[in-house]
C-alpha cells in the first residue's frame, strides 16, 4: 500500500476523530489510523462510559427524594454489573456512529500501529500494513494510566480506569479508590452509588490542584459528605499486593488498608513511544509530551500534535479544540493560535463543576481589575422544582472594559451550561451578547443572564454590557 493524502491522522480518540472529520468537511483528503478500538480512550474507557455511569449514579442519588415528589418505589439501588453492560452497549452504538460518519465523509480508515519514518511518511504495521505519504500528519496518540512505583495492576483486583471498562466489572464489595484529582473525585461518587463500599485514599482535599474556586470545591465536598462519601488524606499509595481474595494497600505513612479490589485514579502519561519521533525529527519534553507551538506544530515541518500526547491538560475537550486548531493552520499557516484557557474543564461527581478562562489569581497576575458576578441556583424556579438548587454561577470580568475573563458554574448540568460562555469567542463582547440574548423560562441557564446583569449593575458596567450610559 502506498498512497498520498492531504492529511494523515494517527489515533482516533476525540482529538484525532475531530481533526479528521473537520479536515474532510473542509475538503481535504484524509486518512486516519488506529491500532486498537475506534474512538480511543475517551469512547471506550473514558469520557463516554464514565458519563453513562455518572447519569446512573446521579439518578440513584436523587431517588432519596422521589417519595416527596410522589414517585413510589425509591430509593433506588445500583447494580454495577448491569451498569457495565449498559455502557458497553452505549459505546458500541456511538462507535458505529463514529465509523459511519467517517465513511460518509470518505475518510480512509486504517487498522494497525503507525510510526513516522525519516522522510515523514506514515508506516503502518498490522492488518493494513503499508506506507502512506501525506502532506501533513497529526499525532493524536493519547495517553495511558501512569505507573506507580510499587503498584502492579492485577486483573479484577488492582485496576486502572482502562481496565475497569475493558473488562467486566468485579463484584461491588469493598473498594479502595486512590487519587484526589478529577478521576478519583468522579469515580469515588460513581462507585459508591453503584453499590460499592468506598474507601477513598486522597493525598489531599478533592481537586485541590485544579483551578476551581474554594467555593466550588467546598460545595462539592459538602455534597459528597451528604452522600456519605469521605476521603482519607495524608498517606499516599505506596504499594499493593493481593492476599487471597483481598487487596492490601500500603500507604507511605505506614497505614495498611484492605478491600475486595482497588481502582487507580492517579493520573495518565502521554503515549509517544514507538512512533518513530526521534527518527522523524519530532522532539518530546522530559515527561514525554510532544513539543508543540501555539499552532500545534511540532519540530518537524508538516507534523502536528494534539490532545493528551502534547497537551498537559489531558482532557477530551482540549484534544478536540487542538484538532481544529491544527487543521485550520494546515489550511492557512499560522492563522489560528490555541487558547487552552478558553476550553471548558468539567468534573462529573456528586455535583457537576465546570469552568473556563482565567481564575482570580491569573487575572490579577495579568494585571486585570477583576470583578465578580454571582448568582445562586437556590432561587432559580426550575432548579427548585427539580431538586437541583445546589450550586451557583460565577463570572469573572475586567471591571475596566467589561471583558469576560473566566466563568464557573456549579450544579446540575454545569457541563452543558458552560457552553453559554464558550460560544462567544470574543471576550470583549461576550457579556453584551449574553445580556442581549433570549432565554427560556424557567431554565437554569437564566442564572448566567442574571449573573451578567447583576455584575453590570454592581460594578458600573452598564455601557459595556447593556450598551447604555
Amino acid at each position: 500500500m502506498s498512497e498520498s493524502l492531504d492529511l494523515m491522522v494517527i489515533g482516533s480518540g476525540p482529538g484525532g476523530y475531530r481533526a479528521a472529520v473537520y479536515a474532510a468537511l473542509r475538503g481535504l483528503s484524509v486518512g486516519i489510523v488506529e491500532k486498537a478500538d475506534w474512538g480511543g480512550t475517551c469512547l471506550n474507557r473514558g469520557c463516554i462510559p464514565k458519563k453513562d455511569w455518572h447519569h446512573t449514579a446521579k439518578t440513584i442519588a436523587r431517588s432519596a427524594k422521589f417519595a416527596e415528589r410522589g414517585i413510589a418505589g425509591g430509593p433506588l439501588k445500583g447494580d454495577l454489573a448491569a451498569a457495565w453492560e449498559h455502557q458497553e452497549r452505549v459505546v458500541a452504538q456511538v462507535q458505529e456512529s463514529y465509523v459511519g460518519f467517517m465513511d460518509r465523509l470518505k475518510v480512509q480508515q486504517y487498522k494497525g500501529h503507525a510510526r513516522l519514518d525519516a522522510e515523514g511518511n506514515v508506516v503502518i504495521e498490522g492488518p493494513d500494513a503499508g506506507t502512506v505519504a501525506a502532506r501533513n500528519v497529526i499525532l493524536g496518540t493519547g495517553s495511558r494510566p501512569a505507573p506507580i512505583p510499587g503498584v502492579e495492576p492485577v486483573s479484577g483486583k488492582v485496576l486502572t480506569t482502562d481496565m475497569l471498562f475493558d473488562e467486566p466489572a468485579p463484584p461491588p464489595g469493598e473498594v479502595i479508590v486512590a487519587g484526589s484529582g478529577v478521576i478519583g473525585t468522579e469515580m469515588a461518587f460513581i462507585l459508591a452509588q453503584l453499590g460499592c463500599s468506598v474507601t477513598w485514599v486522597a493525598s489531599g482535599a478533592p481537586l485541590r490542584k485544579t483551578r476551581f474556586t474554594p467555593q466550588a470545591r467546598g460545595a462539592l465536598e459538602g455534597k459528597l459528605q451528604e452522600h456519605g462519601i469521605e476521603w482519607r488524606t495524608g498517606g499516599r499509595l505506596a504499594g499493593t499486593r493481593v492476599e487471597g481474595e483481598r487487596v492490601v494497600a500500603e500507604l507511605d505513612d505506614g497505614e495498611r488498608l484492605e478491600a475486595d479490589w482497588l481502582l487507580l485514579g492517579t493520573g495518565r502519561e502521554p503515549v509517544t513511544d514507538g512512533l518513530g519521533l526521534e527518527e522523524a525529527g519530532v522532539e518530546t519534553d522530559d515527561r514525554g509530551f510532544v513539543r508543540v507551538d501555539e499552532y500545534r506544530r511540532t519540530t518537524r515541518e508538516g507534523v502536528y500534535a494534539i490532545g493528551d500526547c502534547a497537551n498537559r491538560h489531558q482532557t477530551a475537550n482540549h484534544a478536540m479544540a487542538d484538532g481544529v486548531v491544527a487543521v485550520k493552520n494546515i489550511l492557512e499557516a499560522e492563522s489560528t493560535e490555541a487558547n487552552d484557557a478558553m476550553v471548558p474543564e468539567v468534573v462529573y461527581s456528586a455535583l457537576e463543576l465546570a469552568r473556563v478562562g482565567l481564575d482570580d489569581d491569573e487575572a490579577e497576575d495579568a494585571e486585570y481589575e477583576p470583578a465578580v458576578g454571582f448568582t445562586s441556583f437556590e432561587t432559580n424556579p426550575k432548579a427548585v422544582g427539580q431538586d437541583t438548587d445546589e450550586g451557583f454561577t460565577r463570572l469573572l470580568v475586567d471591571m475596566d472594559e467589561g471583558t469576560l475573563l473566566g466563568g464557573e458554574i456549579v450544579g446540575d448540568s454545569a457541563g452543558e451550561l458552560i457552553h453559554i460562555l464558550t460560544s462567544h469567542p470574543d471576550p470583549d463582547t461576550a457579556l453584551s451578547q449574553i445580556a442581549a440574548g433570549r432565554f427560556n423560562h424557567p431554565a437554569m441557564a437564566e442564572e448566567v443572564l442574571n449573573s451578567t446583569e447583576t455584575l453590570a449593575a454592581n460594578w458600573g458596567l452598564g455601557p459595556e454590557i447593556f450598551g447604555t450610559d
